[in-house]
């Protein structure tokens, strides 16, 4: 896979995603949107794919931010697409398939602090500082920052930092439950494959179906008991369910085909 800002590597189905414009901290421009929307394309298609792991190059930063020369001239209809297209792509990630980990080295502010957000976890190093300071700017988030920010911190602590444009630590973000873990540095990429090595093993179908479930109140305000109820009979007509049923009562591991 050959994108002009990221890197990619494939390796035993777990595909790792860095954001490369270093020079930057590595900010969101649309070169860096259109890549994402196009990787994630692929993502989504390619059943040798079974988990995603997205970070930045170097060690000062995840995504520090949206590219502000690209849009410091913007009129508000500019504004509206790019808003929308962000929008859009943001919204993929969270509803791709296949489980999505965010490896959080360093900063993630603005429109990196989003990107985070869209991803199903979160692993942060112990140098990453999270939060959306586009009121210092004179905007408010514009890639679903505002949404995002309050489901994962609560109304509250959101509208607080939204409103002071503070960042927060790791250590921070992990007790107000926006990241899942917190490690060194060392730690941050082989914490999330062990995570997505141990979600491979399950059913492709199941986790599809979990994350369809977990998202659909957040996403559309779905009732999520109702697609909990229609995805749970779903199951009952896979092939995956009669071999992980039938491995559990041989007292065996179960081997998914995603059937």
């Amino acid at each position: 896979m050959n994108f002009q800002s990221l890197l990619t590597e494939l390796k035993d189905g777990l595909l790792t995603i860095t954001i490369n414009r270093p020079e930057k901290l590595n900010a969101l421009n649309q070169q860096v949107i259109k890549d994402l929307d196009e990787i994630f394309n692929r993502v989504n298609e390619d059943e040798d794919i079974r988990g995603v792991i997205i970070t930045g190059s170097g060690e000062k930063a995840f995504v520090a931010g949206a590219d502000i020369s690209e849009f410091v001239r913007y009129t508000s209809s500019q504004a509206k697409k790019m808003a929308e297209n962000g929008h859009r792509i943001f919204n993929k990630i969270e509803s791709t398939s296949k489980p999505v980990i965010a490896a959080v080295n360093g900063f993630a502010l603005g429109g990196g602090c989003e990107l985070a957000m869209a991803c199903h976890m979160r692993i942060a190093s112990e140098n990453a500082k999270f939060g959306q300071p586009e009121i210092n700017l004179g905007i408010i988030p514009g890639y679903g920052g505002t949404q995002r920010l309050s489901r994962y911190l609560g109304k509250g602590k959101a509208t607080e930092l939204l409103l002071t444009g503070d960042m927060i630590s790791a250590q921070e973000a992990l007790d107000f439950g926006l990241v899942n873990y917190v490690t060194t540095k060392e730690e941050l990429l082989p914490k999330c494959l062990s995570i997505l090595n141990k979600i491979k093993s399950k059913s492709p179908l199941v986790i599809d179906q979990i994350i369809a479930c977990v998202n659909a109140h957040f996403e559309k305000g779905e009732d999520g008991y109702m697609i909990e109820i229609d995805e749970f009979s779903r199951c009952m007509d896979t092939e995956d369910f009669k071999e992980g049923t039938a491995a559990f009562l041989e007292k065996r591991k179960a081997e998914f085909k995603g059937k």
